[in-house]
């Protein structure tokens, strides 16, 4: 990293560094990718001259909800109502988790539905996974985003399972590097192994489902907001902007 009249740019690897009068330039490694449907989403990831880009029918109103100077990321989170032909199972299960019946699932109650389904979740990948679906920091959930947080569990949960290739219920550094590729991020082995060292919660350089799921989201997330303001490979940010997007995977 390099200091120039206080500018600092990030570019990857092979990269520099700078920033100046408030902005944070960021560069990503070259290379191509490609992901289509992503994590539920019906998008997809793509790459060329060096960018990761990521294109859905969500990313204009995640760049916009997620920046500074768009509309307001943590907007109050009204209840809401199930979307058309909802299952009725999921409907009864949603209730079932309300359980002051507000209309709203708030964060402890989503942590103790996910962890009576044989799956231990802490607070910290609950949060994540809220804010995924409401670009909020409210902690709470309605009908309209537990629909797709179901599904992206589900798609999520298959993956985990088919790249834990020995069965023993933990993704290792070279099969956590597989899944991240079949999702179309191109990460080094350097940054898969900080990524397992971070995110692991065993001590044995392995990740459980739960860290599975809290290291996608963070990585998920930083590349769609770093692919919101990229051209041509790289990033500008105003400083205040630049912490507005990344803190929230940091202090969730």
């Amino acid at each position: 990293m390099q200091q120039h009249g206080g500018q600092y740019a990030m570019q990857g690897s092979g990269g520099h560094h700078v920033m100046q009068g408030g902005h944070h330039t960021m560069q990503g490694s070259g290379g191509h990718h490609a992901m289509q449907g992503g994590i539920g989403m019906g998008g997809g990831y793509q790459s060329s001259g060096g960018a990761m880009k990521y294109s859905s029918s969500s990313t204009s109103a995640h760049s916009s909800s997620m920046s500074v100077f768009g509309q307001d990321a943590f907007c109050e989170i009204m209840p809401s109502s199930f979307p058309p032909g909802t299952d009725p199972k999921v409907i009864e299960c949603y209730n079932r988790i309300d359980r002051d019946n507000n209309g709203i699932i708030d964060d402890k109650e989503l942590q103790s539905v996910l962890t009576n389904c044989n799956h231990s979740f802490s607070l910290r990948t609950v949060h994540l996974l809220m804010f995924e679906f409401t670009h909020s920091n409210k902690r709470m959930i309605g009908p309209k985003e537990f629909v797709p947080l179901l599904k992206c569990l589900q798609t999520w949960r298959s993956m985990f399972q088919r790249f834990d290739r020995d069965r023993n219920g933990s993704i290792d550094s070279q099969e956590l590097g597989q899944s991240l590729t079949s999702l179309g991020f191109r990460v080094s082995p350097v940054i898969v192994n900080m990524l397992v060292s971070k995110f692991s919660k065993t001590g044995r350089c392995a990740l459980r489902y739960d860290s599975f799921i809290e290291c996608i989201l963070t990585v998920k997330g930083l590349t769609e907001t770093f692919n919101a303001k990229a051209d041509c490979g790289k990033a500008t940010f105003y400083y205040e902007e630049f912490l507005f997007n990344v803190l929230p995977f940091i202090i969730a």
